[in-house]
């Protein structure tokens, strides 16, 4: 007799998306060129659970006082103890999987489990998404760049030397899929124009992410190692880490969904 194992929402969200992309086709793709094939604009990534989370890592956040921080902060599987924020940042909760960390802490390690977990699958997601509509622009250095919605593609480093801009609609969706490690430059911007937010621009990272000193950046990162906030760096978005994330005076807050 066969049986049947229930999925977790988390599992589906990533069969529906891989299932999507077989429905959409391949389209031409050129570098730099649109895919006709590709719907506009492209379904946003499904944070799960880990969209409640301004930062979220596995091994750990380092904090050099005082920080700023809206929105949920978490580590799993490390003990709380790896999280060294003070109650005082945090507008928000502190969750821990133990006893260990800040006095203020709510202790859930299921719910960080399943925030984690989320968190790998969208990262997964964004990876996997297919047709980009631009294949390495500038070599990798998009500052002094004004971008539209779409996705784009870099099989190199990815560096912000100068503000880069973000134009479009409430409603337009930007994955940057990065094979290396992305850096932005110190004092330097990502800037939204026209009425593109936050919560729908993500950044894919395969490496290291590094955001200069006083720099602002926006979006969702979803890194695959370490993202390091140098001295009063500031994000419009969230920091999702598989490794750590380290801060430095920095301000964080949660985008509005």
């Amino acid at each position: 007799m066969s049986t049947f194992t229930q999925l977790s929402p988390s599992r589906k969200r990533l069969i529906g998306a891989l299932l999507a992309v077989g429905i959409i086709g391949v389209g031409t793709v050129g570098v730099g060129g649109a895919v006709a094939a590709e719907a506009t604009p492209r379904a946003v990534v499904d944070l799960g659970e880990a969209s409640t989370f301004a930062v979220l890592s596995k091994s750990g956040i380092t904090d050099v006082y005082a920080s700023a921080v809206t929105g949920n902060v978490g580590s799993s599987p490390i003990s709380g103890a790896a999280i060294h924020l003070a109650c005082t940042e945090v507008a928000g909760t502190i969750f821990t999987v133990d006893a260990a960390g800040p006095a203020c802490k709510t202790t859930d390690a299921t719910y960080l489990t399943t925030a984690v977990s989320d968190l790998e699958i969208a990262y997964t997601d964004a990876a996997g998404r297919s047709t980009p509509d631009y294949i390495n622009l500038g070599a990798g250095e998009i500052g002094g760049l004004t971008l539209t919605q779409g996705l784009y593609k870099w099989g190199t480093d990815v560096n912000i030397s100068t503000d880069v801009t973000l134009t479009g609609t409430s409603d337009d969706v930007f994955i940057f899929q990065i094979s290396k490690n992305l850096e932005q430059a110190a004092a330097k911007s990502v800037i939204l124009a026209g009425d593109v937010q936050a919560k729908n621009v993500f950044w894919q990272v395969a490496g290291s992410v590094a955001i200069g000193t006083t720099a602002h950046f926006e979006g969702t990162i979803l890194s695959h190692t370490m993202i390091a906030m140098k001295t009063g760096a500031t994000i419009n978005g969230r920091l999702l880490a598989q490794t750590a994330v380290t801060l430095q005076s920095n301000t964080v807050t949660a985008p509005v969904e």
